[in-house]
């Protein structure tokens, strides 16, 4: 499972415009904590602690243990909003959870031996559909990856979300069909060569129904 980001807050008193540009300019980002049983709160983040978890990586799928002024909450991130030009963080929405909470994320899809792949090695190449699949998940349980070992896939394979044994408590959104996460396509060199094969088949054909023509009209 994924482990918890930690990150610290404090609460916003002003609301509005003018109190979010002036955390702005004070290096803060403004956000908002929703859900549960408890009202929205607003709160402000450091810029640079929040750049260097975002820097990281799986900011929007991992659980976040949120300090506020002493008090440490469960939460998800749900939206970043960013500077149309800079694309640097404005605005946070976190999500408040609890023990029984399921929720929607995107997880990453991690394909192992590809060194050894029998596909691979023959020359072709791993294709990636989805990089990412969408879990109904378990809060306090977020995987992750997903992992699918595709050692034993050749060429012209094709990797499928039953491939991929999931978690645990876990289900995809997507329901009703084994839909495709990756798959081995055969190298350029080879399609050509297909290719040139097949052209040349049908040449040989044209030219024998052509032959055959010629022979009848005689």
């Amino acid at each position: 499972m994924a482990d918890n980001l930690s990150l610290t807050a404090t609460v916003r008193e002003g609301v509005g415009k003018g109190a979010a540009r002036e955390a702005r300019r004070n290096d803060l980002v403004p956000g908002i904590v929703y859900g549960g049983s408890e009202d929205p709160l607003n709160i402000n983040v450091k810029f640079n602690e929040l750049l260097k978890k975002l820097n990281a990586g799986k900011f929007m799928s991992t659980l976040i243990n949120l300090s506020i002024e002493g008090k440490t909450i469960q939460v998800i991130c749900r939206d970043i909003q960013k500077h149309i030009v800079k694309d640097l963080p404005t605005h946070l929405d976190f999500l408040r959870l609890s023990k029984t909470a399921r929720i929607k994320l995107f997880i990453p899809v991690v394909f192992n031996n590809q060194d050894i792949c029998k596909g691979i090695k023959r020359g072709g190449v791993l294709t990636v559909v989805r990089p990412e699949v969408e879990l109904i998940v378990n809060a306090m349980e977020i995987p992750s990856a997903l992992e699918v070992d595709i050692k034993d896939f050749e060429v012209g394979d094709t990797i499928t979300i039953s491939n991929i044994t999931l978690p645990a408590g876990t289900e995809t959104t997507i329901k009703g069909r084994d839909f495709v996460v990756a798959n081995i396509q055969a190298p350029s060199g080879l399609k050509s060569s297909e290719n040139e094969s097949t052209d040349s088949d049908d040449a040989a054909t044209d030219t024998i129904g052509e032959e055959k023509e010629e022979t009848a009209q005689e």
